[in-house]
Protein backbone atom coordinates (compact mmCIF):
# COMPACT_ATOMS: atom_id res chain seq x y z
CA UNK A 1 0.00 0.00 0.00
CA UNK A 2 1.33 3.33 -1.13
CA UNK A 3 1.39 6.12 2.36
CA UNK A 4 -0.51 9.54 1.23
CA UNK A 5 0.72 12.00 2.83
CA UNK A 6 -1.73 14.29 4.69
CA UNK A 7 -1.33 18.04 4.20
CA UNK A 8 -3.46 19.51 6.62
CA UNK A 9 -5.56 18.59 9.68
CA UNK A 10 -8.02 20.17 8.70
CA UNK A 11 -10.19 18.41 6.56
CA UNK A 12 -11.54 19.98 3.06
CA UNK A 13 -15.18 18.80 2.12
CA UNK A 14 -15.58 17.53 -0.97
CA UNK A 15 -19.28 15.97 -2.95
CA UNK A 16 -19.33 12.30 -3.83
CA UNK A 17 -20.14 13.66 -7.17
CA UNK A 18 -17.09 15.44 -7.38
CA UNK A 19 -14.76 11.99 -5.98
CA UNK A 20 -16.64 10.29 -9.14
CA UNK A 21 -15.93 12.65 -11.60
CA UNK A 22 -12.62 12.43 -10.15
CA UNK A 23 -12.15 9.04 -11.02
CA UNK A 24 -13.80 9.63 -14.17
CA UNK A 25 -10.87 11.69 -15.58
CA UNK A 26 -7.97 9.55 -14.04
CA UNK A 27 -9.96 6.51 -15.23
CA UNK A 28 -9.74 4.87 -12.02
CA UNK A 29 -12.06 2.52 -11.00
CA UNK A 30 -13.06 2.27 -6.99
CA UNK A 31 -9.96 -0.20 -6.27
CA UNK A 32 -7.48 1.73 -8.01
CA UNK A 33 -8.69 4.44 -5.47
CA UNK A 34 -8.44 1.71 -2.79
CA UNK A 35 -4.73 1.24 -3.66
CA UNK A 36 -3.98 4.80 -3.86
CA UNK A 37 -5.10 5.57 -0.77
CA UNK A 38 -5.34 3.18 1.28
CA UNK A 39 -9.13 3.14 2.26
CA UNK A 40 -10.35 0.00 1.78
CA UNK A 41 -12.85 -0.83 -1.68
CA UNK A 42 -15.88 -1.32 0.08
CA UNK A 43 -15.76 1.78 2.21
CA UNK A 44 -15.25 3.50 -0.64
CA UNK A 45 -18.67 2.07 -2.39
CA UNK A 46 -20.34 2.56 0.78
CA UNK A 47 -19.55 6.25 0.63
CA UNK A 48 -20.47 6.56 -3.21
CA UNK A 49 -23.63 4.79 -2.56
CA UNK A 50 -24.87 8.18 -1.18
CA UNK A 51 -25.23 11.82 -2.44
CA UNK A 52 -23.93 15.00 -1.28
CA UNK A 53 -20.30 15.64 0.87
CA UNK A 54 -18.31 12.50 1.48
CA UNK A 55 -18.80 10.79 4.76
CA UNK A 56 -17.47 8.90 7.00
CA UNK A 57 -14.80 9.67 9.23
CA UNK A 58 -12.26 12.90 8.21
CA UNK A 59 -9.26 11.19 7.77
CA UNK A 60 -10.75 8.76 5.09
CA UNK A 61 -11.98 11.93 3.25
CA UNK A 62 -8.31 13.30 3.42
CA UNK A 63 -6.91 10.22 1.77
CA UNK A 64 -9.19 9.79 -0.67
CA UNK A 65 -8.92 13.71 -1.35
CA UNK A 66 -5.21 13.90 -1.07
CA UNK A 67 -4.85 10.15 -3.72
CA UNK A 68 -6.49 12.13 -6.63
CA UNK A 69 -4.81 15.25 -5.84
CA UNK A 70 -1.93 13.58 -6.36
CA UNK A 71 -2.95 11.60 -9.37
CA UNK A 72 -2.88 14.81 -10.71
CA UNK A 73 -7.01 16.25 -9.76
CA UNK A 74 -7.65 19.62 -8.72
CA UNK A 75 -10.76 20.25 -6.58
CA UNK A 76 -12.86 22.89 -7.65
CA UNK A 77 -14.75 24.80 -5.30
CA UNK A 78 -18.15 26.43 -5.01
CA UNK A 79 -17.81 29.53 -6.37
CA UNK A 80 -20.92 30.78 -8.27
CA UNK A 81 -20.45 28.16 -11.05
CA UNK A 82 -20.40 24.87 -9.17
CA UNK A 83 -17.96 22.85 -7.68
CA UNK A 84 -16.20 20.35 -9.62
CA UNK A 85 -12.78 18.76 -10.36
CA UNK A 86 -10.48 18.66 -13.19
CA UNK A 87 -7.09 18.28 -14.55
CA UNK A 88 -3.97 20.22 -13.23
CA UNK A 89 -2.30 21.82 -15.65
CA UNK A 90 1.26 19.86 -16.16
CA UNK A 91 4.54 22.29 -15.80
CA UNK A 92 6.31 22.49 -18.51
Amino acid sequence: MQSIEILSMESKVFSVRQMKAARALLAWSQGDLAKASGVSEPTIARLESEDGEVGGRAETGDRLRAALEKAGVEFIPENGGGAGVRMKKRKR
